[in-house]
């Protein structure tokens, strides 16, 4: 009866169904599952063979590498998180300390947008083009850039038809722009796209599907949507899970991360030791996106 060989280390050198192995003349070349790497196989025919046996052992180490990547990617936060001028990540919610700039798609904190108007300067913070005087100019602006295929611009577009900022509202219109800014690199439409099948807006509600795209925003750094992934596990029973999410969110400088975990530790299902270390990296977070112009502009409001 054939079994299955690990191979993790990639050290076994044999078909998990027919036990050959390699040649020295290289007729016979071995592949790992490419779902799980745990076994080998010669030939389509043996890995076909072999599916019925494998399948269990397959599925689980399949989720297990899915987990480690879950957990192990996104630890810092997006590009574009941080002000393009002191280079500081922003503090979270970033549209209460920043603004987004239509011109160049840069979204600058509060303190540089201060700083450079105390220099007597009040167009763009960064890019110096004047800002737009209404929403028709606002949406020439972001027009532009949406046809030079500028992902985030697209994103945009699609932020303001959701809205119906200046356009009439259009979800569904919003959906499609949110896709291919997506499929051009853009984390924050993997976001929307994943809240818009988490709530039903614009699409058939589909929790799972909504789960997947915050997974891949949250492996590439946004913060809400690894909070988001926390909430998802919480309501589900898996603590342990939604607990892990919740402490590289409060390290990153969220801090319903941390309350989160605070409650889950008066609740008993968090630990003392999981708690002081959401505190910490919290505060580490917080501390990494100091600064005077920051500090000034919150205490004269902008």
């Amino acid at each position: 009866m054939s079994r299955c060989i690990a191979v993790d280390d990639g050290s076994a050198g044999v078909c998990a169904n027919c036990g050959k192995g390699s040649d020295a003349e290289g007729t016979v070349k071995l592949k790992n599952c490419t779902a799980c790497r745990l076994v080998k196989y010669c030939s389509v025919d043996c890995q076909k063979a072999h599916r019925k046996q494998h399948k269990k052992a397959c599925k689980q180490r399949a989720a297990e590498l899915k987990d480690e990547q879950l957990y192990s990617q996104g630890l810092e936060r997006a590009a574009g998180d941080f002000c393009p001028i002191c280079t500081l990540p922003i503090q979270l919610p970033m549209s209460d300390h920043s603004l987004f700039m239509v011109c160049c798609m840069k979204r600058v904190c509060k303190g540089c947008v201060l700083a450079v108007q105390k220099r007597g300067m009040f167009d763009c913070a960064f890019c110096r083009a004047p800002l737009p005087d209404n929403d028709a100019d606002m949406l020439a602006m972001v027009r532009a850039r949406v046809g030079k295929k500028d992902p985030e611009s697209i994103n945009h577009l699609g932020e303001i038809f959701n809205v119906g900022l200046g356009l009439q509202k259009d979800v569904r219109k919003a959906i499609k722009l949110w896709v291919e800014a997506a499929e051009l690199g853009s984390v924050r439409a993997l976001f929307n796209l994943g809240r818009a099948y988490d709530r039903g807006e614009g699409v058939q509600q589909d929790k799972a599907k909504g789960a997947e795209f915050y997974k891949k925003a949250a492996m590439q750094g946004h913060v809400e949507s690894r909070l988001n992934l926390g909430c998802i596990e919480a309501e589900k029973g898996n603590y342990d899970r939604a607990v892990k999410h919740f402490l590289i969110s409060a390290k990153l400088g969220y801090d319903d991360s941390v309350e989160a975990i605070k409650r889950f530790f008066m609740g008993g299902v968090a630990t003392k030791e999981q708690h002081a270390e959401a505190l910490k990296g919290y505060q580490d977070a917080v501390d990494e996106m100091k600064s005077h112009d920051r500090d000034e502009a919150k205490r004269l409001g902008i």
